[in-house]
């Protein structure tokens, strides 16, 4: 269950702190990514070079990995900062962008999981499920399953790896194997916008960058996704002006809002 009090206070310290969020991501969702990061009050910067990966992720907060278009050296870049990011005790948020869709994918997918060890993964529920099982296949990157149909694949996963799975959906699964939360604010235009879900997983990253509690902060992120998500549907006419919206909406978050909106 979100404690109310505690989701206003992060958001807080996310505005307050202005969080550097290093992002190694796929440049089809970069300036919605960057532009998201600023709404919320958090800092991006995306550095891809292996000849610099290494010191941004030291200087930053979080640190994200999204393999949404894959490349051999950026593969390398998010390797060698994922682990500068272990031992600096930063943490990693990976996105597995397509896992089941390839074989390369779901490689580099394991290779991260053993090599990065990620506090949080944030998928949809069929590159959650093909984590777990690598005969699940996904439609390019979208979802064939439902988020409810993966979440025992989430527990597993969790459990292997000690990460905070998050699954986007119509209902939003976080958890650690043991407890699970869940975020039912949303809209279905949010699907229609490219790198939504994307953009879920810098939002998790700023909250997990000023919360240890990688359950909580990812639950926090969720439900902020979703509450901007469903306010900027509200507003908008279809899916060009919900990117616009749902930028304004991020900006814009009080505790009122966030009070008279989320759904517990």
């Amino acid at each position: 269950m979100i404690d109310i009090s505690n989701l206003v206070r992060d958001l807080s310290l996310v505005r307050e702190k202005s969080p550097l969020i290093h992002n190694i991501t796929n440049y089809v969702v970069m300036n919605n990514t960057a532009n998201a990061l600023l709404s919320i009050g958090a800092s991006p910067v995306m550095a891809h070079s292996v000849d610099e990966v290494a010191e941004m992720t030291s200087i930053a907060s979080a640190l994200v990995l999204n393999i949404g278009t894959l490349d051999a050296d950026w593969v390398k870049a998010m390797l060698i900062a994922g682990k500068t990011a272990q031992t600096k005790k930063i943490p990693v948020i990976f996105d597995p962008v397509g896992a089941g869709a390839t074989s390369y994918r779901t490689k580099v997918c394991q290779q991260i999981l053993e090599e990065c060890k990620p506090s949080i993964i944030r998928g949809n529920a069929s590159e959650i499920m093909a984590l777990v099982n690598s005969n699940v296949k996904t439609k390019g990157v979208d979802s064939t399953s439902s988020s409810d149909s993966a979440l025992d694949s989430a527990k597993i996963l969790a459990r292997e790896t000690g990460a905070v799975v998050v699954i986007s959906g119509q209902t939003d699964y976080i958890t650690n194997g043991e407890t699970t939360e869940t975020v039912s604010n949303g809209n279905t235009l949010m699907a229609r916008v490219t790198g939504m879900g994307c953009t879920a997983t810098a939002i998790v990253a700023a909250f997990a960058s000023i919360n240890t509690d990688m359950l909580e902060a990812a639950t926090h992120g969720m439900a902020i996704m979703g509450i901007s998500g469903e306010l900027a549907a509200a507003k908008s006419q279809g899916n060009g002006s919900m990117q616009v919206h749902f930028l304004d909406e991020l900006f814009n978050l009080n505790e009122s809002t966030l009070r008279n909106t989320l759904k517990l």
